[in-house]
Parts: C-alpha cells; structure tokens; sequence
C-alpha cells in the first residue's frame, strides 16, 4: 500500500483529502513534520486560503519539500497547493508586486477579470466545470468531459505544462503535470467520482 503524506501548513481541506486517498487505496498521514517526507511514496500539498499565507505556513517546510521533489517523489498540490508550486501569484492583500511562489514550475497566478461580465460570472468561481484534457497523462486518465469541482478567485493560464483546462470567462489552466510534480485547480476531495479517479490516478503514479 502506498504511504502518502498529506501535508499540513495550516491551510487545506485536511480531513477531505485524507478520506478521499485512503479511499483510492492509499494509506495516509497527514503531518506536519518536514523530517517525514523524504519517507513518503507521494505528498500532497492541499490548501484553501489567501497565498501570501500559504508561502508564509510553508517556508518553515520549504527546504524538506523541494529536496523530496528534487529527489523525485510524486507531489500533488491541490487548488491553493497546485498555485503555490509555480512562480508567482497576484494575490496578495497590500503587495505591490507579484508574490513568489515556489518556483518548481514556470506559471503565474491572476486573478479573474471580466469586465463587463462581472455581472454575470461572480468571483469567486465556483461550482462544477467540464475538464477539457489537452495533454495525455497518467493523472487524467479517463475524465476527459468530465466534471470537476472548483472554488477559486485566481487562475493560471495554460502554457507547456498543462494537461487539462476549463473555462469560466477564460480558459485556464485545471491541471498540470511536469515530472512527478502534479497539480489540480479543482478539488478532487470535493469532485465526487471524477475526483476519486484523479486520486486513484495519483496513487497508482506513487
């Protein structure tokens, strides 16, 4: 059985996620003690919150993280987790400038902007939009068309290393994939069957 170690920095659907693993066969941990995750066979980074907050929860965790990914462990950042993984993002109260992220993929993080849809679409987004796979990869496997679950006020637009979007206003990017490094803009804990496969699709990549 797979060890999968949830990671807890204070922001992220904890329980949810760790039900939804270990209901695609993983056994789960969810910690947030750094020395453990160079035993883990997949972490995952969830989050829901503000970024300024999650750089800010994580960098105590920051080095143990990178040198797990660098040594090539399966990695899953969900939602704020997959955002948090890229560069840099625009969200941040009082920033005057871009706030960086962790850099472990090219990407920046905007905030929707619909101008004279504002109306119409609300921020934040959320709700179940249709997955589009643009990219083959073990991660999406099987849920092409499919539904998925968001909530979100910021997204990333596709670039090279993007294998599925969904639209709401733009298209954007709904998950990634470079490596073992992984990530949804969706909740896979939260998107009923669709997001079982995803985790099942995860675990057995661990």
């Amino acid at each position: 059985m797979k060890r999968i170690i949830v990671i807890d920095y204070g922001l992220g659907n904890l329980r949810s996620v760790r039900r939804g693993l270990e209901r695609a066969g993983a056994q789960v941990e969810v910690t947030s003690d750094s020395g453990q995750f160079s035993r883990a066979d997949g972490l995952v980074l969830p989050g829901v919150g503000a970024f300024t907050s999650g750089m800010q929860n994580i960098q105590n965790k920051k080095t143990a993280l990178l040198h797990s990914i660098g040594e090539g462990t399966p990695t899953l950042g969900i939602c704020l987790g997959m955002q948090m993984l890229l560069t840099l993002s625009d969200e941040g109260e009082h920033q005057s400038r871009p706030v960086e992220g962790l850099n472990i993929l090219p990407g920046h993080v905007k905030r929707f902007n619909f101008g004279v849809n504002a109306e119409r679409l609300k921020i934040p987004h959320m709700g179940w939009n249709r997955l589009t796979v643009v990219n083959d990869n073990a991660l999406v496997e099987g849920v092409d068309g499919a539904y998925a679950y968001f909530v979100h006020s910021y997204y990333v637009e596709p670039g090279s290393h993007t294998i599925a979007t969904s639209s709401y206003g733009t298209v954007f990017a709904a998950a990634f994939a470079s490596g073992s490094v992984f990530g949804t803009q969706f909740h896979p804990e939260k998107s009923s069957a669709v997001g079982l496969r995803i985790l099942k699709n995860f675990v057995e990549l661990c």
